[in-house]
Protein backbone atom coordinates (compact mmCIF):
# COMPACT_ATOMS: atom_id res chain seq x y z
CA UNK A 1 0.00 0.00 0.00
CA UNK A 2 2.86 2.41 0.80
CA UNK A 3 4.38 1.80 -2.64
CA UNK A 4 1.07 2.68 -4.32
CA UNK A 5 0.84 6.02 -2.48
CA UNK A 6 4.44 6.80 -3.35
CA UNK A 7 3.68 6.04 -7.01
CA UNK A 8 0.55 8.24 -6.98
CA UNK A 9 2.45 11.10 -5.34
CA UNK A 10 5.27 10.73 -7.89
CA UNK A 11 2.75 10.87 -10.76
CA UNK A 12 0.83 13.80 -9.25
CA UNK A 13 3.80 16.19 -9.36
CA UNK A 14 4.56 15.88 -13.09
CA UNK A 15 0.91 15.64 -14.12
CA UNK A 16 -0.76 18.20 -11.86
CA UNK A 17 2.19 20.33 -10.83
CA UNK A 18 3.22 21.34 -7.36
CA UNK A 19 0.55 22.31 -4.90
CA UNK A 20 1.02 25.95 -3.98
CA UNK A 21 -0.50 27.31 -0.82
CA UNK A 22 -1.97 30.81 -0.69
CA UNK A 23 -0.19 32.86 1.99
CA UNK A 24 -1.57 36.37 1.54
CA UNK A 25 -1.97 39.43 -0.64
CA UNK A 26 -0.88 43.06 -0.49
CA UNK A 27 -2.61 46.41 -1.03
CA UNK A 28 -1.65 46.38 -4.75
CA UNK A 29 -3.46 43.08 -5.40
CA UNK A 30 -0.36 40.86 -5.71
CA UNK A 31 -0.90 37.32 -4.39
CA UNK A 32 1.79 35.41 -2.51
CA UNK A 33 2.16 31.64 -2.44
CA UNK A 34 4.52 29.05 -1.05
CA UNK A 35 5.31 25.56 -2.21
CA UNK A 36 6.16 23.53 0.90
CA UNK A 37 9.30 21.49 1.25
CA UNK A 38 8.82 18.11 -0.45
CA UNK A 39 10.64 15.06 -1.74
CA UNK A 40 10.92 13.87 -5.31
CA UNK A 41 10.27 10.27 -6.35
CA UNK A 42 14.05 9.71 -6.20
CA UNK A 43 14.15 10.86 -2.57
CA UNK A 44 15.69 14.28 -3.22
CA UNK A 45 14.47 16.96 -0.79
CA UNK A 46 13.29 20.16 -2.51
CA UNK A 47 13.29 23.18 -0.17
CA UNK A 48 10.32 25.48 0.27
CA UNK A 49 9.73 27.91 -2.60
CA UNK A 50 8.03 31.26 -2.29
CA UNK A 51 6.47 33.05 -5.22
CA UNK A 52 4.30 35.97 -6.18
CA UNK A 53 1.60 36.33 -8.79
CA UNK A 54 1.89 39.97 -9.70
CA UNK A 55 -1.09 42.02 -10.82
CA UNK A 56 1.06 43.25 -13.70
CA UNK A 57 1.93 40.03 -15.54
CA UNK A 58 4.41 41.55 -18.05
CA UNK A 59 7.92 41.62 -16.57
CA UNK A 60 8.92 44.68 -18.59
CA UNK A 61 6.19 46.72 -16.87
CA UNK A 62 7.54 45.92 -13.39
CA UNK A 63 8.46 49.03 -11.39
CA UNK A 64 10.55 49.25 -8.25
CA UNK A 65 8.15 49.53 -5.33
CA UNK A 66 5.43 47.34 -6.88
CA UNK A 67 6.09 44.86 -4.06
CA UNK A 68 6.05 46.13 -0.48
CA UNK A 69 9.41 45.80 1.28
CA UNK A 70 7.94 43.42 3.86
CA UNK A 71 6.66 40.99 1.22
CA UNK A 72 9.90 41.21 -0.73
CA UNK A 73 11.80 40.27 2.42
CA UNK A 74 9.51 37.26 2.85
CA UNK A 75 9.93 36.19 -0.81
CA UNK A 76 13.74 36.38 -0.46
CA UNK A 77 13.54 34.39 2.81
CA UNK A 78 14.92 37.22 4.92
CA UNK A 79 12.01 36.70 7.26
CA UNK A 80 10.31 33.51 8.34
CA UNK A 81 6.68 34.57 8.66
CA UNK A 82 4.70 36.51 6.04
CA UNK A 83 3.81 40.10 6.97
CA UNK A 84 0.36 41.13 8.09
CA UNK A 85 -1.60 43.98 6.52
CA UNK A 86 -1.45 45.89 9.82
CA UNK A 87 2.35 45.63 9.84
CA UNK A 88 2.57 46.90 6.24
CA UNK A 89 0.27 49.86 6.96
CA UNK A 90 2.15 50.72 10.17
CA UNK A 91 5.48 50.71 8.31
CA UNK A 92 4.00 52.81 5.48
CA UNK A 93 2.83 55.46 7.97
CA UNK A 94 6.28 55.40 9.58
CA UNK A 95 7.97 55.92 6.18
CA UNK A 96 5.69 58.90 5.44
CA UNK A 97 6.54 60.45 8.84
CA UNK A 98 10.25 60.05 8.10
CA UNK A 99 9.81 61.73 4.69
CA UNK A 100 8.08 64.69 6.36
CA UNK A 101 10.86 64.97 8.96
CA UNK A 102 13.51 64.88 6.23
CA UNK A 103 11.72 67.63 4.29
CA UNK A 104 11.43 69.80 7.41
CA UNK A 105 15.08 69.25 8.35
CA UNK A 106 16.33 70.11 4.85
CA UNK A 107 14.23 73.31 4.78
CA UNK A 108 15.55 74.29 8.22
CA UNK A 109 19.13 73.58 7.09
CA UNK A 110 18.76 75.67 3.92
CA UNK A 111 17.37 78.59 5.99
CA UNK A 112 20.33 78.35 8.38
CA UNK A 113 22.77 78.32 5.47
CA UNK A 114 21.22 81.42 3.91
CA UNK A 115 21.34 83.22 7.29
CA UNK A 116 25.00 82.34 7.81
CA UNK A 117 26.03 83.38 4.32
CA UNK A 118 23.79 86.43 4.03
CA UNK A 119 25.73 89.25 2.40
CA UNK A 120 28.83 87.15 1.88
CA UNK A 121 27.84 85.63 -1.42
CA UNK A 122 28.31 87.96 -4.38
CA UNK A 123 25.22 88.65 -6.42
CA UNK A 124 25.52 88.24 -10.19
CA UNK A 125 26.36 91.52 -11.93
CA UNK A 126 25.42 92.46 -15.45
CA UNK A 127 28.33 93.22 -17.74
CA UNK A 128 28.65 96.85 -18.85
CA UNK A 129 29.87 97.45 -22.35
CA UNK A 130 32.40 100.33 -22.26
CA UNK A 131 33.56 100.36 -25.88
CA UNK A 132 34.53 98.24 -28.81
CA UNK A 133 36.57 95.14 -27.99
CA UNK A 134 39.31 96.01 -30.52
CA UNK A 135 39.97 99.50 -29.14
CA UNK A 136 42.87 99.98 -26.75
CA UNK A 137 40.98 102.43 -24.52
CA UNK A 138 37.75 101.45 -22.75
CA UNK A 139 37.01 104.48 -20.65
CA UNK A 140 38.35 105.34 -17.20
CA UNK A 141 41.98 104.67 -16.29
CA UNK A 142 41.18 103.00 -12.97
CA UNK A 143 42.81 99.73 -12.01
CA UNK A 144 40.69 96.86 -13.20
CA UNK A 145 40.09 93.81 -11.02
CA UNK A 146 41.13 91.71 -14.03
CA UNK A 147 44.53 91.94 -15.68
CA UNK A 148 44.46 93.40 -19.19
CA UNK A 149 46.92 93.17 -22.04
CA UNK A 150 47.17 94.80 -25.48
CA UNK A 151 50.12 93.95 -27.75
CA UNK A 152 53.20 95.42 -25.98
CA UNK A 153 51.62 96.68 -22.77
CA UNK A 154 50.49 94.72 -19.73
CA UNK A 155 48.38 96.24 -16.99
CA UNK A 156 48.12 94.03 -13.87
CA UNK A 157 44.74 93.85 -12.21
CA UNK A 158 44.06 95.12 -8.73
CA UNK A 159 43.59 92.50 -6.05
CA UNK A 160 41.83 93.01 -2.78
CA UNK A 161 42.14 90.19 -0.23
CA UNK A 162 38.82 88.60 0.74
CA UNK A 163 37.27 89.19 4.13
CA UNK A 164 38.57 86.78 6.83
CA UNK A 165 35.04 85.54 7.56
CA UNK A 166 34.27 83.77 4.30
CA UNK A 167 31.35 81.49 3.70
CA UNK A 168 31.99 78.08 2.19
CA UNK A 169 29.22 75.94 0.81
Amino acid sequence: MGGLWRLLRALRLPLLGLEKQFVGSDQFGNKYYKIPKHQTWAGQTIPEKRLVEAVNQEEYKYEVGDLPAEWEAWIRKRRKDPPTMEEILKNEIYREEIKLKITAASEKDSLLQTKECEGLVAEPVQTQIKGHASSSYYGKNEPSPDPSSTAKTFQPGSWIPPDSSSCSK
